[in-house]
């Protein structure tokens, strides 16, 4: 399966010797059925890459040089542990990237490694991205983990906000092949409405384009809910035994009339109506909102309000709906029952106190942590996957705070602007030399299946698997040092047998739990621990009760996958909140509305903002090294309106300064009417010109880092997402800024 992006489709490579010099779609997939984009099919050069680390870093004397594997724990077990028994465990940090949800290593071991430290400092790509997704569907359903999903195939009508899937594959929403899906639901006489303030290749494919001004998306959606109750439209069908809290929704929304947001969204209220009614009146209906909606001031009440849309239209956990998926490694079903509910905010963040969320603390609040000094300030920083210098705000006080560390280890294949400052650099090995199974985005699939491969190519002389880095990793840093990699495994395989056996629900129940880790197969700890997820899951075998259940012997079987079906209503069984049922408008969420009441009467900004955008042959600062994909139109130019730019005297090609709260930057005009007039929009995750990288492709064409315009303090205040998109920034020709200082926009 390809690692690069959230479709997962399935790739056959072609493979001289170690080296892999072809890959396309794989027809048999059971689930991609042979689609490929221009990343998966750019594997092989991803793979090949020169510029990847083949050997440990170790810091002697202030420079990085190569070293051996037990150089490089020992290194770490050094440098780790002393600062922990000195100053506690929250004197080290953790920060996972985005790759670590691309491989099966970066879903087994992180908490494991958390648990080792024991450190309350951990941040995540998440509170730059979806995070507000997990405290919706925390608050709404008790489980942040519980993301319905857009039944792409048989929905009648799609509503989609803050997204692009043509370019991003699709994102919280696995579907290989997104594009055809689309262009399928159209076929079938669908409809599809986009919201963007770009004329996307996905706009461009709609039969209605909103072009909404950026960040008022939950203004939008407010007054949707506003016009079902107003008109009658709620249709709750059979979750109605399931829901609570309708009445105290239509309390909150009675301000949010089409009228009344009608300005702030710069959108005619008349096609506000219009939207509500569509969705009300479709046989079915969907409604999905992405990064656009998340990384905004307003974006869990934009995510909540979803949610809520597919509620009251009765389009919530049925077929052509939203419906929760089912992957082979989740907890089998089990009898409905009241949970523990999701709670925010159970510690605060050292400096500025922002609460946590799901374990987490936002990303924007690691260089304050770093830098300011005092009792529990993080001394040493373990990041896995993770460039947070190039996807954090503030990334220029960041790389500063990086600097200052007693200690780093980081697990990246390349020297980039976050490893170069580690002390230890722990490299995986390429991609075709790792086993995958994608344990997340499964849990986010249009439909139910489970795929696995073995890794392609083996591992090359002096290379370590992954998964074994990760479990060294985690015994360095926890006082187990020097023993066997194995022993995480069988840690964690002996408390999960041991919860499993005592669980009356479970198909193991009461069975001895040494005899039944010795029925599980596979070549490596990842395996044996994959097989018992398997075994254990909803469609498991459960280690002999079900006999034609899921196994990883089953599973190698079938190098294809196995189709499991179409996603199934789920409700009650999902639900964790304390009531047992759907609570509509959680406290947390109707504390917030009346900061989103306050934008009703907030004059709409002037100047210009800033959004982002997605190309389909990059993925945030991951793929920029790769000369295939670093070209064509994956170019960081800032997107600039016609009328915006003859009002500034900015040409096409030219270069312009843009300069936001935390800084500016230079970049080159592209004007097009794609984007709305009063928006600007620059690609994420550029700005490779720091000393000290070893990313030769990236550092000839860097780009700028857009979040070097921000300073860090915007947040979502009920996720502590960074506020990315919908910032006010200012323009300024560079050729006319010597000669006249005012020429701003």
């Amino acid at each position: 399966m390809c690692p690069l992006c959230e479709a997962t489709c399935g790739l056959t490579l072609t493979i001289e010797g170690t080296r892999v010099t072809g890959a396309r779609g794989d027809r048999d997939d059971v689930f991609s059925r042979g689609f490929v984009c221009p990343k998966g099919a750019a594997f092989g050069a991803l793979d090949g890459d020169p510029d990847r680390l083949t050997r440990p870093l170790v810091r002697r004397n202030g420079t990085l040089q190569e070293a051996s594997w037990e150089e490089a724990f020992d290194a770490v077990a050094a440098g780790i542990r002393p600062l922990v028994e000195e100053h506690g465990p929250n004197a080290v940090g953790v920060v996972l990237g985005n790759p670590n949800v691309h491989t099966m290593a970066g879903a087994l071991y992180p908490p494991a490694l958390l648990s080792a430290l024991g450190t309350r400092n951990l941040f995540t790509a998440s509170t730059l991205d979806q995070m507000p997704k997990h405290v919706s569907g925390g608050l709404l359903f008790g489980d942040p983990f519980a993301i319905p999903v857009p039944d792409l195939d048989r929905t009648d009508c799609l509503l989609l906000l803050g997204a692009n899937p043509l370019e991003s594959n699709g994102s919280l929403c696995t579907a290989p092949d997104f594009p055809g899906r689309l262009k399928a639901l159209r076929e079938r006489g669908g409809t599809l409405t986009v919201v963007d303030p770009r004329a996307t290749r996905t706009a461009q494919l709609a039969d209605r384009h909103l072009a909404i001004r950026p960040g008022a998306d939950a203004l939008l959606l407010a007054a949707l809910v506003h016009v079902l109750f107003e008109e009658d439209l709620i249709a709750l069908g059979r979750l109605d035994v399931y829901v609570q809290g309708v009445a105290q929704v239509r309390d909150a929304v009675r301000e949010f009339s089409p009228e009344a947001v009608a300005a702030g969204c710069d959108l005619p209220a008349a096609g506000i109506r219009e939207l509500a009614r569509e969705l009300a009146a479709a046989p079915t209906a969907a409604v999905y909102g992405r990064i656009g909606t998340c990384t905004v001031e307003f974006g869990t009440l934009a995510s909540w309000l979803v949610d809520v849309l597919n509620v009251l239209t009765g389009n919530l956990d049925r077929p052509g709906g939203a419906l929760f998926p089912l992957s082979a490694t989740d907890r089998a079903p089990r009898p409905a029952a009241p949970g523990k509910g999701f709670r925010l905010g159970r510690w605060t963040s050292r400096v500025s106190g922002h609460p946590e969320l799901k374990s987490e603390l936002p990303a924007a609040a690691l260089a304050e942590e770093i830098d300011t000094p005092g009792e529990g300030r993080i001394r040493a920083l373990v990041a896995i996957a993770a460039n947070p210098v190039l996807s954090a705000p503030d990334g220029g006080r960041l790389d500063a705070a990086l600097a200052s560390l007693d200690f780093m280890v980081s697990v990246d294949p390349y020297l980039n602007e976050t490893s170069r400052h580690a002390q230890v650099v722990l490299p995986p090995p390429p991609p075709a030399q790792s086993a995958h199974y994608d344990f997340a985005f499964n849990t986010l699939a249009v439909r139910n299946q489970v795929r696995y491969t073995r890794a392609a190519v083996p591992l090359q002389d002096g290379g370590l698997d992954e998964c074994e880095i990760h479990a060294r990793l985690v015994l360095a840093v926890s006082g187990m040092h020097g023993a066997p990699a194995h022993a995480v495994d069988d840690l964690v395989i002996g408390r999960t047998l041991g919860k499993a056996v005592a669980d009356p629900h479970a198909p193991v129940h009461g069975r001895d739990p040494k005899e039944l880790a010795g029925l599980l197969t596979g070549e490596t700890g990842a395996e044996r621990r994959l097989d018992l997820m398997l075994r254990l899951g909803p469609y498991g075998d459960g280690f002999g009760a079900q006999p034609e259940g899921l196994s990883l012997d089953r599973l190698l079987d079938h190098p294809h996958g196995i189709d499991l079906g179409p996603l199934k209503p789920r409700l009650p069984e999902v639900l964790r909140t304390r009531s047992g049922r759907v609570e509509l408008l959680p406290e947390p969420v109707a504390a917030d509305l009346p900061r989103l009441r306050a934008a009703l009467d907030r004059d709409p900004l002037e100047g210009l903002v800033l959004v982002g955008r997605r190309h389909l042959r990059s993925n945030n600062s991951w793929l920029h090294n790769v000369p295939v994909l670093n070209r064509g139109s994956n170019r960081c130019t800032l997107q600039i309106h016609p009328e915006d730019a003859a009002r500034a005297g900015i040409a096409d090609g030219a270069p312009v300064r843009v300069k936001g709260a935390g800084g500016e930057i230079e970049a080159p005009a592209e004007i097009t009417a794609a984007v709305r007039r009063g928006v600007v929009s620059l690609p994420h995750g550029w700005g490779h010109d720091r000393p000290g990288t070893r990313t030769t492709v990236a550092t000839a064409a860097p780009g700028v880092n857009s979040n070097q315009l921000l300073d860090g303090t915007l947040l979502d205040p009920l996720s502590g997402t960074a506020v990315l998109n919908g910032v006010p920034v200012l323009l300024t020709p560079v050729d006319e800024e010597a000669t006249n200082p005012q020429a701003t926009l």
